[in-house]
């Protein structure tokens, strides 16, 4: 376990002794699965993936059969499976969750283990849980990567690690479909040190991440690296609109990045801040320890327009939040964590196609080990696809819910021809003339639109 880990974890057990019982507020909040040890224990840096079969699929950092974490699935019902357990050899310590990529198979990282145990590993498994270590880091290109993976456009795999490199404060790095790594960028402080958050692609096709510490105040950057590797900080946080931001940003529908600090601001307990992408950043929230504090994890928009996230600390048993703020900075608290239902969710929260939230928790629950729970404030269910562009005649997966009896799927308008895989997932192709636009899908219970436009590329 890294010092960081250590030292947080040992914080938490301290406040989770501490917390008293108390009544949860009025969101429907459901505790699906506890973790105990031998299922995994300690979700960590990662939020849940749903993947083609409806289940959400995720890590823990530790726990599984021999204890160097796991990966498991669950149901929306809380029907918990572990897929796989690292043994050391083949990783130790999946900090960062899953990606589900374009060929139905699930990619991720591992802190340490692997050729070079201190290192970490990139790994790649089917969701029968067959796993293939693709990359050892060795420091030289990389070293203990805590973010999840994203797929660009062009079918290459991205990542960054915390450490190592060149100069040694991580790196960005790109995996070919052949299974090449390449490191795309070294960091060297004065440009941000450890980029944890990972990365998002933008329209333009550019990278855009943060760096916890570095830039010119050492308090963290926000950047933009084109895919010949060629960087430029946007925002060098300077404490007072924000500083250390352990997330990655988000893409929103409005073109702008949405994004979180883990501390800085007014309160000194995090911000959560947009940023154009031409630098300009505004910040929409300041902390203040009652409304959450320490949001380690992003954001993501809703089909509501909005964005939802978690903190790590604050609220009313001082263990975590769940939020939600509008565009204009508007924050609700949707739900105080309180023992024991889980505490301390480190991760950021995914919107099913059930229209519910999910999440984890590193700690808390029945055996202490942490929990998966869901929070259901009304939204409707949609579906949503991947990839989320392409040309015309490119494959399409739709997920959704009960999509069985489906009558048509339509791009922006404009009909496709489909197959009903299963009640979760269609195979479809863009229909030539397709524009960029909302996916629908007709179902026996009524139309379903897509959460994200689908992006028709020339």
């Amino acid at each position: 376990m890294d010092e960081l880990r250590f030292w947080k974890k040992a914080c938490a057990v301290f406040l989770l002794c501490a917390a008293a019982a108390i009544t949860s507020s009025a969101q429907t909040f459901t505790t699906l699965a506890n973790f105990n040890g031998t299922n995994g224990d300690g979700p960590f840096y990662m939020s849940l993936v749903q993947g083609a079969d409806g289940n959400f699929y995720g890590t823990t950092s530790e726990g599984g059969a021999i204890g160097y974490g796991a990966v498991f699935k669950i149901s929306s019902q809380g029907a918990l499976m572990t897929v796989y357990s690292f043994d050391s050899d083949d990783g130790a310590y999946p900090y960062a969750g899953v990606l589900l990529a374009t060929d139905g198979n699930l990619y991720g990282t591992t802190y340490l283990g692997g050729t070079h145990y201190t290192n970490g590993t990139i790994f790649k498994l089917t969701p029968q849980g067959t796993r293939t270590t693709l990359y050892n880091f060795d420091w030289t290109n990389g070293a203990n990567p805590s973010a999840a993976l994203i797929q660009g456009a062009n079918g290459y795999i991205y990542g960054t690690t915390t450490l190592g490199g060149a100069v040694s404060p991580g790196t960005v790095f790109g995996l070919t479909p052949g299974g090449a790594v390449a490191t795309l960028h070294s960091f060297g402080i004065t440009d941000g040190a450890e980029p944890n958050g990972g990365l998002v692609q933008g329209a333009n096709g550019n990278l855009y991440g943060t760096t916890f510490y570095g830039g010119a105040n050492d308090d963290g950057t926000i950047f933009s690296l084109t895919p010949k590797g060629e960087l430029t900080i946007l925002h060098s946080f300077n404490l007072t609109d924000g500083a250390n931001p352990y997330a990655g940003l988000l893409l929103a529908a409005d073109g702008n990045f949405y994004g979180a600090s883990s501390q800085g601001g007014a309160y000194g307990y995090g911000t959560v801040f947009k940023i154009t992408p031409a630098g300009a950043l505004t910040t929409l929230h300041s902390f203040d320890g009652t409304d959450g504090a320490s949001p380690y994890a992003g954001l993501i928009q809703a089909t509501d327009g909005n964005f939802y996230g978690t903190t790590y600390a604050g609220g009313t048993q001082n263990i975590g939040t769940i939020y939600v703020i509008t565009q204009a900075g508007a924050l609700t608290t949707l739900h105080s964590m309180v023992n024991p239902e889980g505490g301390f969710p480190y991760g950021g929260l995914v919107q099913g196609t059930d229209g519910n939230f999910y999440g984890t928790t590193d700690m808390g629950g029945s055996d202490g080990f942490g929990t998966v729970f869901k929070l259901s404030v009304g939204l409707g269910p949609f579906v949503k696809t991947l990839p989320a562009s392409g040309q015309a005649g490119a494959s399409v997966a739709i997920f959704g819910t009960d999509l069985t009896g489906a009558g048509s799927v339509a791009f922006d308008g404009m009909a496709a021809s489909f197959t009903v895989v299963s009640p979760s997932e269609i195979i479809t192709a863009v229909p030539a003339g397709a524009t960029t636009g909302t996916v629908q899908v007709t179902t026996p219970g009524g139309t379903l639109s897509s959460n994200m436009p689908f992006r028709v590329l020339p």
